[in-house]
């Protein structure tokens, strides 16, 4: 009795090493913890530190009642569960299974469902599951055909590049181009990246034997053209100018060297020219070569492999494809159903209204309506997509757990997590608990500001299937489209085709832990700026809690508003700028809510419905890839009225959208539409709702109450012109740029992605 005593003390207390020593008694034999682990089923029996056994005691014919969740006996009520006999407290029932009745609990436990958040359910093995959707194998041969058809004319543009180069290589050698032997570069199945541009290198490029200084085959045909861009570097820096300053009160005293500059590049005078026989030297010292040697034709892959490949695919399509395969898509697609949502008002009405199906609907109505708006390049909502899963619940303090299990600290010790201080756009170290008790009551300032912390990216690292297994299991169940968006197996996502040899980019899931509240407040709200993914992103809300403010905050708030427009105003040293801030402000009821009806106009959230002001959680605006450029126009047009960096003016505008420090406000979005004819869908993101976002379409997000997302990045065939578009942008950034370097890798993706489709038709035909 005392061994299980000690036993139950170390385990409520969290003290697992001690565990170890523990040896669990069964019938009639000692089993050690090894042994144990052999023998039992997968559920729910102790060993040395991973799993745990519930003794049942018959002595008196009676169950000893403890809870399955907290492992205390001393509880007042318990509920047991007809079919497994495991009990749960009525605490632990309310605290972590409030969508559990206790009718609920009592035919089948959170244990039997398989969504049991206790310390030893999360901290078990899961077996990674793939997608929940059988495909049959005439469907999968669809598919392959289908992505081989929409992605094989980019291939030919990479092998059209590798010939090209290949022949002046052959010229510079004097021999002819099936004479011509290039070197393989010792990769080590190591990412290469081009030394001037920072685009990945998939095969072919050029490296100096000298310095190893290495350039893509775009960097190439630059050179010889006369037209390399030698790429400055960021030198601009924003100030602090203290706490008052960024709520409309004076800046703080800043050194003339602290000062912000006006130039915020770098440039270095120099020229890359290359020769007249097509030979390229090495980059000059000023930009990182040695600037002597003539620079290597080399190679990554097999000799001839990709053309090989390209052949290959051609004779698959040529064999395979038949129109029969897009007329039935076409006619699936016609049979629409009435799952559309009114996110614009355009003039043009034809693409007001986004495609908004039942998660429960999307298995009868096919793919068909998916590609026929993904292929358009529009946003997809996809309703109720948590009821897909198992119900594990996404409660930040279960996710907190379960992390803090798989990497080993103690729940209810001192963990810190780092933050992002939306005012300041900052990050700052808090503790973790202090950030999920902010995320569920609301934190503020001493001036009764609204403080809005945000967790990016979290947990910090790509191996989010390591630290939350079972959680990964649970996204993955609940996504739509799994032929798109499956991480592993998803035939139509090009990223799921890298071979294991190859090192991957980091498509998620990540999560996004944020706190939000429903009014605008215009500085420091809980915002994803405007920003443009580089590839398909699907974004699941999976947990909200509505924070409301107090009258005493709304009426700090308001003051704080006027003295931030007393501050704009003052700031805007062109007097024209003071006259038009003027006259907006004498013109404001006639000019936002008479020319501009609200109810045609649903940027504003009080023009939504009823519905979703209860129910919204995320105020999404995604714009038109065609709206791209007369977005970046308004943007540095009017980029003196946003404020970034400790709550400073914009200074300086590299690529308005690329630099991610822009959010259109309602204001913004209205002059935005009057100016340029612009406008965004907009519409509020619902819990257990999945966002679907092409690549290339400009986007921005605020939270309006505290948020949990889960998102994860792909690559559908339909949208791989716009991520090779991106490619050619970031590119051509400033080299110390954050977005600047590809790690999309989208060329080796489209390598591959036709060698897999290759590969599994072949073996199903």
């Amino acid at each position: 009795m005392l061994l299980y005593r000690s036993f139950f003390r170390n385990w409520t207390t969290g003290d697992y090493r001690k565990l170890s020593s523990f040896k669990i008694y069964g019938k009639n034999k000692m089993l050690n913890s090894e042994e144990k682990r052999n023998k039992a089923p997968r559920r729910c029996v102790v060993t040395s530190n991973k799993k745990r056994k519930i003794e049942e005691s018959k002595d008196a014919g009676q169950t000893l009642k403890i809870c399955h969740q907290c492992l205390k006996k001393e509880r007042a009520a318990f509920v047991p569960c007809t079919t497994c006999r495991k009990m749960y407290c009525m605490r632990c029932i309310h605290q972590w299974y409030p969508n559990l009745t206790i009718t609920d609990i009592s035919l089948r436990c959170p244990l039997c469902r398989n969504n049991c958040n206790c310390n030893v359910c999360l901290r078990s093995k899961a077996i990674f599951e793939t997608s929940t959707r059988d495909i049959t194998c005439t469907e999968k041969v669809q598919h392959l055909v289908y992505m081989i058809k929409l992605v094989l004319p980019f291939m030919k543009q990479i092998c059209e590049e590798q010939i090209q180069e290949q022949e002046i290589e052959a010229k510079i050698q004097g021999k002819s181009y099936y004479e011509l032997k290039i070197p393989q570069s010792p990769s080590d199945d190591e990412r290469i990246y081009c030394d001037h541009c920072a685009t990945s290198i998939v095969d072919l490029h050029r490296s100096c034997p000298k310095c190893s200084f290495e350039i893509c085959l775009n960097c190439c045909k630059e050179i010889r053209k006369g037209s390399i861009s030698v790429l400055p570097e960021m030198k601009f820096q924003y100030v602090n100018r203290g706490f008052d300053y960024m709520h409309g009160g004076d800046p703080l005293p800043v050194s003339s060297n602290l000062e912000s500059p006006k130039g915020h590049h770098t440039r270095v005078s120099t020229k890359w020219n290359g020769n007249s026989d097509g030979r390229v030297r090495c980059a000059p010292k000023e930009i990182g070569g040695c600037g002597h040697s003539s620079m290597v034709l080399k190679r990554v892959l097999p000799d001839g492999w990709i053309s090989e490949l390209e052949a290959k695919a051609n004779e698959i399509l040529n064999f395979f494809f038949k129109t029969e395969h897009e007329e039935a898509l076409q006619k699936e697609a016609i049979s629409c159903s009435n799952s559309m949502l009114r996110a614009a008002s355009r003039d043009s009405p034809e693409d007001n209204n986004l495609y908004y199906p039942e998660s429960n609907e999307i298995s009868n109505e096919g793919l068909g309506l998916f590609r026929k708006h993904w292929t358009n390049g529009e946003p997809i909502i996809v309703r109720n997509v948590l009821k897909q899963g198992t119900g594990l619940s996404w409660e930040p303090m279960v996710i907190l757990r379960a992390l803090s299990e798989g990497l080993g600290y103690k729940i209810n010790s001192d963990m810190s997590v780092k933050a992002i201080d939306c005012l300041a756009t900052c990050e700052v170290e808090i503790k973790a608990r202090m950030f999920f008790k902010g995320y569920m009551e609301g934190r503020r300032y001493v001036n009764l500001w609204p403080e809005m912390l945000k967790l990016k990216d979290w947990p910090p690292s790509n191996k989010f299937e390591d630290l939350l297994p079972h959680h990964f299991n649970e996204f993955i169940s609940c996504l739509p489209f799994q032929e798109y968006t499956d991480l592993r197996a998803g035939v139509l996502n090009l990223a799921a085709k890298l071979p294991e040899h190859v090192i991957k980019p980091d498509m998620g899931p990540k999560t996004y832990i944020a706190y939000g509240i429903t009014e605008e407040l215009g500085r420091g709200d809980s915002v994803t700026n405007l920003h443009c993914d580089m590839s398909d992103a699907v974004n699941i809300l999976t947990h909200t809690v509505e924070v409301k403010l107090t009258d005493e905050q709304h009426s700090a708030i308001s003051k704080l508003k006027k003295a931030h427009k007393e501050q704009d105003k003052k700031e805007q040293n062109d007097q024209e700028s003071v006259a038009e801030y003027n006259r907006e402000l004498k013109e404001n009821n006639e000019k936002c809510f008479i020319r501009i009806n609200p109810k045609n106009f649903p940027n504003d959230v009080s023009a939504i419905s009823e519905e979703t002001r209860e129910t919204g959680a995320a105020l999404w605006d995604i714009f038109r890839r065609e709206d791209t450029e007369k977005l970046g126009a308004y943007l540095r047009k009017h980029s003196k009225e946003f404020r970034h960096i400790y709550c400073s003016p914009v200074e300086e505008v590299v690529h308005p959208i690329h630099d991610q420090c822009f959010y259109l406000t309602l204001e913004h979005k209205k002059k935005l539409k009057e100016e340029y004819g612009v406008e965004a869908w907009t519409f509020e993101q619902k819990l257990g709702e999945a966002v679907f976002i092409p690549a290339g379409c400009p986007h921005q997000v605020r939270n309006l109450k505290s948020c949990t997302k889960v998102a994860a990045d792909f690559v559908s065939p339909e949208n791989v012109h716009m991520c090779l578009r991106l490619t050619d942008e970031f590119r051509n950034l400033p080299k110390n740029h954050k977005v600047r370097e590809e790690k999309l890798e989208i060329k080796k993706m489209i390598i591959y992605a036709i060698d897999q489709a290759v590969k599994d038709l072949e073996r199903l035909l």
